[in-house]
């Protein structure tokens, strides 16, 4: 498959539905950076009328995902990917069209590289901010990938 927004969503409503039924949608993505967004909706709302915390985790989830997902790839290996740790934090309600972005391709990159080289297992930390239409952070996500060479 090539990586592209588009496909990305096609993707999401096949294999991932709850994000896509909540609204995940991937807007952009290029060799350093993914950005997805989701809006605040009936759907996906808690029972404070704000995004549910959970649906935010998915959007920021997918937006460092799609990277790594594109990059194992263009590898031409056979890698294996799993999230091991999240570290989440909220500020704010959010409410509205709230904009996920990742801009860490090169730790990727460098990632991928070391256990291609190394034949070992990869950690690394990729970081999503949410950020609403006033520019405002309302939420931050970290997640630990692992990256392994499949025998």
């Amino acid at each position: 498959m090539t990586f592209t927004p588009r496909k990305l969503n096609l993707f999401l409503a096949f294999k991932l539905p709850s994000a896509f039924l909540t609204g995940v949608r991937t807007r952009f993505l290029d060799d350093q950076r993914c950005v997805v967004v989701v809006k605040h909706r009936w759907i996906n709302q808690n029972p404070f009328r704000s995004m549910f915390w959970a649906v935010q985790g998915m959007a920021a989830e997918l937006s460092t995902g799609a990277l790594l997902m594109m990059k194992i790839k263009a590898s031409n290996k056979s890698i294996s990917m799993l999230v091991v740790n999240n570290k989440a934090s909220f500020s704010k309600k959010a409410k509205g069209l709230i904009t996920f972005s990742c801009n860490q391709g090169a730790v990727v990159d460098t990632a991928i590289e070391k256990a291609i080289v190394t034949g070992e297992g990869q950690r690394f930390y990729l970081t999503a901010a949410g950020v609403d239409k006033h520019g405002d952070e309302v939420s931050s996500f970290e997640f630990e990938w692992s990256v392994k060479l499949k025998s």
